[in-house]
């Protein structure tokens, strides 16, 4: 192997943190945000999908005559892809029908079989799906069920907190992040308040039932997550929609920074508590870059 290079797997994690300068300077604070597209598969998704395939296989749940199967809205889908076609696991996912095709594409470009679960019915219809078909076959699958995985907080309370503890030399006082699994907000979180008792975490969701932040749930309607814990969060922040498309297109055209609608939720919930906190150093997860919404007519408004 030649120096200095990597394996593909080892790629995961350890993702930049960049500072939102326009942000910061609108609210007279340190404002930070983990860039996690720079993941091989895109997406901070990377992390919690391999940690619970190599821990499938650590425990033997997962062995070469079973397929890698589970619900998905998309990242999660494409890291169980990719991982899986490095690793050579076969990877069945179920996804709503009405995913992006830059998703559906990039699922069947890594070899993915899909399964198209009922569009009106978002993800929670979709785990609905895959939870039947391993009920009537469970010798043929490895089912990681990133909802209710343990692996999948892990993999951020030693990966991602500790990342952030590190870039900031300890001096972050406040944690931002929404809620989809939750695995990154609740892993991350209960990492950082061991660091640093005194932290504020801010967990952040939908404001209703019917909403376009690909990702993220509405705990109040949704199938909740075994992992989530509502009493991890200091705060709790909503956020709507057509806000979050406001700030994709602000930090494309003000920061170059072309993110997804999740990741602009994120930094609009962000900048919310620091105008009203004050001073600090603020740290969030962009989740993933713009690509995969590059489709969305939101992009076309001034």
């Amino acid at each position: 192997m030649f120096k200095n290079s990597k394996k593909l797997l080892d790629l995961v994690g350890w993702t930049p943190l960049i500072k939102l300068e326009g942000v910061s300077r609108r609210v007279g604070a340190e404002v930070y945000a983990k860039a996690e597209w720079y993941n091989p598969g895109g997406s901070v998704k990377d992390r919690p999908a391999l940690n619970m395939i190599m821990e499938g296989i650590r425990s033997g749940r997962l062995t070469r005559e079973r397929v890698i199967i589970d619900a998905t809205s998309g990242n999660t889908g494409i890291s169980y892809a990719w991982i899986g076609a490095a690793l050579g696991y076969k990877v069945t996912l179920c996804i709503p029908a009405n995913a992006s095709n830059e998703r559906k594409r990039t699922l069947l470009a890594y070899g993915a079989d899909l399964i198209y679960s009922n569009p009106f019915e978002g993800t929670d219809g979709a785990i609905n799906v895959v939870r039947s078909i391993v009920e009537d076959s469970p010798e043929k699958y490895f089912y990681p069920d990133q909802y209710n995985n343990d692996a999948n907080w892990l993999a951020h309370y030693h990966g991602t907190a500790n990342e952030i503890w590190e870039q900031t030399g300890g001096r972050v006082t406040h944690f931002v992040a929404g809620l989809g699994t939750s695995g990154t907000f609740i892993g991350t979180s209960r990492r950082l308040k061991e660091l640093k008792p005194e932290i504020s975490v801010v967990s952040v969701q939908p404001d209703g039932p019917f909403h376009g932040l690909e990702g993220l749930k509405h705990m109040p309607t949704a199938i909740k997550p075994g992992i989530y814990d509502p009493t991890v969060a200091d705060d709790e922040l909503t956020v709507s929609t057509e806000e979050a498309y406001r700030m994709a297109r602000e930090l494309a055209r003000e920061e170059g920074l072309f993110v997804g609608v999740s990741a602009a939720a994120n930094v609009l919930a962000t900048e919310r508590l620091a105008r009203e906190c004050g001073p600090g150093v603020y740290v969030t997860i962009l989740c993933d870059g713009g690509a995969k919404y590059v489709n969305d007519r939101f992009w076309d408004e001034k």
